[in-house]
Parts: C-alpha cells; sequence; structure tokens
C-alpha cells in the first residue's frame, strides 16, 4: 500500500513563493508518476502539473505554466511542486497522487491521494 504525505503548504502573499513535498511510502517511487491537484472551495478539484519519474515528462495546467515547477527525487522516494509568482486564485487545497509510470492529468487516473494540504495566498 502506498502513502503519500504532502508537506510545505501554508500563507504566502502574491508574488512570493511555496514549495509543496509529496513524500511516498511502499514501492519504488521512480516506477510512478507524480500528480499535483487543487480544490478550491466550491470548485472542482482541478489539474495542476504531472511528472513521470522515469521519463522525466512534465505537463502543466496553462494557469500555471511558467510560475509552478515540478520536480522529483528518487532517493528521496518524493516529489516537489515549486510555486512561484503566487497568485490569490492559487489557494486551494493542494493534493498530490500517484499512479504508475505514465502522468496523466485526469484525476480518475491516480489510484493512491495524499491528505492535501493547504495553500492561502493574500493580495
Amino acid at each position: 500500500q502506498v502513502q503519500l504525505v504532502e508537506s510545505g503548504g501554508g500563507e504566502a502573499q502574491a508574488g512570493g513563493s511555496l514549495r509543496l513535498s509529496c513524500a511516498a511510502s511502499g514501492r519504488s517511487f521512480s516506477n510512478y508518476a507524480v500528480g499535483w491537484f487543487r480544490q478550491a472551495p466550491g470548485k472542482e478539484r482541478e489539474f495542476v502539473a504531472a511528472i513521470g519519474l522515469s521519463s522525466g515528462r512534465i505537463a502543466y495546467a496553462d494557469s500555471v505554466k511558467g510560475r509552478f515547477t515540478m520536480s522529483g527525487d528518487n532517493a528521496k522516494n518524493t516529489g516537489y511542486l515549486q510555486m512561484d509568482d503566487l497568485k490569490p486564485e492559487d489557494t486551494a487545497v493542494y493534493y498530490c497522487a500517484v499512479r504508475m509510470v505514465i502522468p496523466a492529468m485526469s484525476q480518475y487516473d491516480y489510484v493512491h491521494w495524499g491528505q492535501g494540504t493547504q495553500v492561502t495566498v493574500s493580495s
């Protein structure tokens, strides 16, 4: 059973930065694809970014492209989401998820999920 733990959320001002971490236990992390999703109050969960840790393929939502950067450290079984130039509309609960090998943009393609971490950006 894969367990995911997110950390790094918190508060930031517009224009600031935060880095989210997603630590995975269980099987070999290098075979995973890690996705980040977010859900704001009253809105549906939406795709943010995803990375295939073996292929290095990365995908970003248009809303975060150029501001957010995904990476992974296989030795630490941890994926990261570096968030720069934050905007108030980035405020949401951020979730990481994993699936095998190929990164995907649909939440329904992911099997294992973390508990979420709150990100709040003030103007």
